[in-house]
């Protein structure tokens, strides 16, 4: 527990906060590990991995999401949403609806098995603020989300692009969890004509400080 709390703090998160959020996380990565051979969740069952490159590795980018959605939550809208995509084994999105109780998470996954993982996790972790939808990307309906997140290890392509831009709302933007400058860079450039702006956040991930994370955020 001493390598999750320390870690939680590490990433900015109030200390009032860690106690509860670290127990509902000690139980997610009990369910990781329990599921993760059936339903092929994540890369790693291993305790401190998990924490390290999936739960802290979600939650390093606790601030900017913070300070968006706290923003757009006074900015005269009746109810903020996020909406993780291809969200597979709920990450980064039931760290995030974890940490944000107060606003809502729509986890979108294709596959039935994974969703009925995430329903079961989700009330386990006793988070009534998320909702699991199965369905692809580009059949969930335009304007969703304020926030939409995107944490797959794939390329920002420009099919991709398409399908995640057309999810915010007004207004909304779309974090993409990524990895090192250099690969930004060019999958960026592959899409300038649909994205000609964007804003590089550097994440500092506890445990994981040699490997270049990057939140892009569109």
């Amino acid at each position: 527990m001493a390598l999750l709390e320390d870690g939680l703090k590490a990433v900015g998160i109030e200390e009032e906060k860690i106690p509860a959020l670290a127990e509902k996380m000690e139980k997610y990565i009990a369910e990781i590990a329990l599921c993760n051979s059936a339903f092929n969740l994540t890369n790693t069952s291993d305790h401190d991995e998990l924490v390290t490159r999936h739960i802290l590795d979600s939650l390093a980018a606790y601030v900017p999401i913070r300070d968006f959605l706290k923003e757009r939550a006074t900015d005269g809208t009746s109810s903020v949403t996020g909406g993780d995509i291809g969200s597979g084994g709920g990450l980064p999105g039931l760290p995030l609806a974890a940490v944000f109780p107060q606003y809502s998470f729509t986890l979108v996954e294709r596959m039935s098995k994974r969703c009925g993982f995430l329903e079961k996790t989700a009330a386990t972790l006793g988070l009534s603020n998320v909702t699991v939808l199965e369905q692809q990307a580009e059949f969930v309906p335009q304007k969703s989300f304020d926030l939409v997140t995107f944490r797959a290890f794939r390329p920002l392509d420009l099919k991709m692009a398409k399908k995640l831009l057309r999810l915010r709302k007004e207004g909304g933007i779309l974090a993409a969890y990524k990895a090192k400058m250099e690969n930004i860079t060019a999958e960026m450039e592959g899409i300038k004509k649909l994205v000609p702006e964007y804003k590089v956040i550097e994440l500092h991930v506890p445990g994981l400080e040699d490997s270049e994370r990057n939140l892009v955020i569109v």
